[in-house]
């Protein structure tokens, strides 16, 4: 406990040691009285607010985790109708399908995709703000959380893919994954290698598999103790990490607005995980960003990540030796079989991404053949919420990537 304690001082030294983030923006981004209502509203109210149709679906997974989906079927000035091609966006791990419509229209990818014509379906895994109930377990028990992101890959995905094309009517679809939204991609491509069958491209942003060149010192800073955080997050009685909740609105209104002198330490925190780019943050952006932000995850998530990172491969859960032979047949967690995934993949990754560096990426692209295209974000300072929330994100990420899903329709 006391190192713990002395890891959070050393956190809290570094946050006020880095106050010298400008904050500037440029004057499209002063402060939008919309802001504060934003952060309050749920995806499917934030994008109707904005003149956009949205629909929420519900799907049941095998394990019976009952799992929404919010679809925007068309944009607002593009009202085509009839056959289109059809994409789901996955979000990373804390997050839900809030993130893709957060940076309001022209700047979330999901409005974007919906402008260019397409049948946007963006999905939330088990246990986020949107995805908190099952047939028979309640959220209160152990065992709905008794899951990582394999079971999210394993279940939830497949689930949902069904499910989208049952209501298109479309054989296949895209996918765009960001950070573990990738992760879960390989897992499923890995142990249900049928998919590559209904998935027209993969587009990859800040692909997560191999984690072992992680840069994040708050990262690194708790890495050493992944094995006994599972046994004390049982102790204490948590099960579940970071939900959303009226705190994190909150927070978000009152120390990480543009006008509060306490916003550069939320600044700090961030570019402590992720990498450091403030030219491309709009702080203005903070108070909706923490109202949706983050959306909860369950202990094993974290944890199964922090294995990854230790062992340097990318492989399922490790349930200790004896938890290992009696589930998987062997002393140590099998391997993910990146081999088995046919779909065309694009992997899109940053210089300065603290977690998706560009060693690990480099390590996934020759591991899985399917990888056809790697391509930087150009730009230095570019980290990895830059993916979803940077200023410029559709000059330097999003029109590449409709560029390459345009050559599969």
């Amino acid at each position: 406990m006391m190192r713990l304690r002395h890891i959070s001082f050393v956190v809290l030294a570094i946050l006020y040691a880095n106050t010298n983030v400008s904050g500037q923006e440029e004057d499209i981004y002063k402060t939008d009285p919309n802001i504060l209502e934003d952060a309050s509203l749920d995806p499917f109210s934030l994008i109707r607010k904005y003149g956009y149709p949205c629909e929420i679906h519900r799907v049941y997974t095998e394990d019976q985790y009952i799992l929404e989906m919010h679809r925007v079927p068309h944009g607002r000035e593009n009202t085509t109708q009839g056959p289109k091609p059809v994409v789901f966006l996955m979000h990373g791990l804390l997050s839900s399908s809030a993130e893709w419509v957060l940076m309001q229209p022209g700047k979330g990818l999901a409005y974007i995709l919906a402008e260019a014509g397409y049948d946007v379906w963006m999905g939330n895994a088990r246990g986020n703000t949107y995805s908190r109930l099952h047939v028979s377990l309640n959220t209160k028990f152990s065992a709905f959380w008794r899951f990582s992101w394999h079971e999210i890959g394993y279940y939830d995905l497949p689930a949902m893919i069904d499910y989208v094309i049952k209501e298109t009517g479309i054989d296949k679809i895209h996918y765009v994954g960001f950070s573990q939204g990738t992760t879960v991609f390989w897992v499923m491509m890995s142990t249900r290698p049928e998919y590559n069958e209904k998935i027209v491209a993969m587009q990859a942003l800040a692909p997560v598999a191999y984690i072992g060149n992680v840069r994040s010192p708050l990262i690194k800073a708790l890495a050493p103790f992944t094995n006994s955080l599972e046994t004390i997050f049982k102790i204490l009685g948590t099960n579940e990490v970071l939900p959303n909740g009226k705190i994190n609105e909150l927070a978000g209104q009152s120390l990480c607005t543009e006008e509060a002198i306490t916003q550069v330490l939320c600044t700090n925190l961030l570019f402590l995980i992720c990498g450091f780019n403030e030219e491309q943050l709009n702080a203005t952006m903070f108070p909706v960003v923490l109202g949706h932000t983050p959306a909860g995850a369950s202990t094993r998530q974290l944890v199964h990540f922090g294995q990854l990172y230790k062992s340097g491969k990318f492989v399922q859960f490790d349930h200790g030796w004896l938890g290992n032979k009696r589930r998987y047949g062997s002393f140590k967690p099998p391997p993910y079989n990146l081999s088995a995934i046919r779909v065309p993949t694009f992997l899109h990754y940053a210089d300065n991404d603290w977690l998706s560096t560009p060693k690990d990426v480099d390590k996934l692209a020759k591991e899985a053949p399917a990888v056809i295209g790697k391509y930087r974000a150009p730009l230095d300072k570019f980290n990895h919420l830059d993916f979803v929330f940077a200023i410029d994100a559709k000059k330097l990420i999003y029109d590449r990537i409709m560029n390459i899903m345009a050559r599969f329709n």
